[in-house]
């Protein structure tokens, strides 16, 4: 890949879309010799807006408010569920200034649009925390309820669509449990595929969509604000602070949560590893990242090293098998 020099040296006939693209792996070249108590670049694979990026940016905000790491940038690579910012954090190099916000959405997408490389290419570090899928409709929406919707869209799926992450993603998933456990055909279902939140949300004003899912942190503001109607939240149980009924209130039998965690690139050395994982720890327990859990109605799910890894191994392994049996 061409060297952040070279390519500043083209700027005027570069997009502003590839230098985005290249943002990730020219950052792990320039903090070459950086210690993760130093300086830290965090990537989020998807668009500003988006669940990865409010993740990535508490986890910043975090690291600093609590002096763990002054010197904290986030970059965004968005594209096709993650993927995209995956295969870039893939080729960085050994460097452990450089972590990869991830989630549930990449392990759908890795396998939805057969990547080259998963999770387990990349250096496990931590899961975070998980939060949840709401589906959502614009406040003028006739659908007042979950069941509104259902009953129309039982009638003909393939003329409603259905906006939300990239394919094979939670959003994605939790369209296709929710229309078979509605008796529903998953394979009938017309789903449009955003690079994040931000563009579904969009999406959904604009009325180029009807229903919206995407993390309950996307649509918060414009909930409250009484711009968006929540139909659904895709916990197992009800949840503090949101006032919005499960999808298993309302009679049907779907739960997803949709985990938060950090890798770092391929090939960091053992001692790297423990002190990255020293760093998320010393994170975890500050009242910075506690405070951060309650706004965002996270549920804390902290999970390292070789646990983490073995983790990402099987709910790989469990998404894989609901992408299987939906035909997603």
């Amino acid at each position: 890949m061409r060297s952040k020099r070279l390519a500043l040296g083209v700027l005027g006939a570069v997009s502003t879309l590839v230098l985005a693209g290249f943002a990730a792996v020219d950052a792990g070249r320039s903090t070459s010799g950086a210690t993760p108590r130093s300086k830290l670049t965090i990537m989020a694979p998807a668009a500003p807006g988006g669940g990865w990026d409010l993740a990535a940016r508490e986890f910043q905000q975090a690291l600093r408010g609590a002096s763990i790491v002054n010197n904290v940038q986030v970059v965004n690579v968005p594209g096709a569920g993650g993927t995209i910012g995956l295969g870039q954090f893939t080729e960085i190099g050994p460097d452990p200034s450089q972590l990869m916000m991830t989630g549930t959405v990449m392990e759908g997408a890795i396998t939805a649009n057969r990547s080259p490389v998963g999770l387990l290419d990349t250096t496990p570090i931590a899961r975070l925390a998980e939060d949840y899928e709401v589906i959502i409709v614009p406040a003028a929406s006739p659908y007042r309820t979950l069941e509104d919707f259902l009953r129309v869209w039982r009638e003909n799926p393939r003329a409603h669509a259905v906006g939300g992450g990239g394919l094979g993603g939670t959003d994605h998933l939790l369209a296709g449990l929710t229309a078979r456990a509605a008796g529903i055909d998953p394979g009938q279902l017309n789903y449009v595929s955003f690079a994040g939140g931000g563009e579904v949300l969009t999406a959904l004003l604009s009325n180029t969509v009807e229903i919206g899912i995407s993390g309950y942190n996307e649509f918060r503001d414009q909930i409250e604000a009484g711009r968006l109607r929540a139909l659904a939240v895709s916990a197992t149980a009800p949840v503090p602070g949101i006032d919005t009924p499960t999808f298993r209130q309302q009679g049907i039998d779907v739960a997803l949560p949709n985990w938060r965690g950090l890798v770092a690139p391929p090939g960091i050395t053992a001692e790297q590893r423990r002190e990255l994982i020293s760093v998320v720890e010393d994170m975890a327990d500050s009242p910075e990242w506690a405070d951060a859990l309650g706004r965002n109605k996270w549920a804390s799910s902290l999970l390292t090293g070789d646990e983490f890894t073995a983790f990402i191994r099987e709910d790989q392994a469990r998404v894989d098998a609901i992408i299987e049996e939906l035909g997603l």
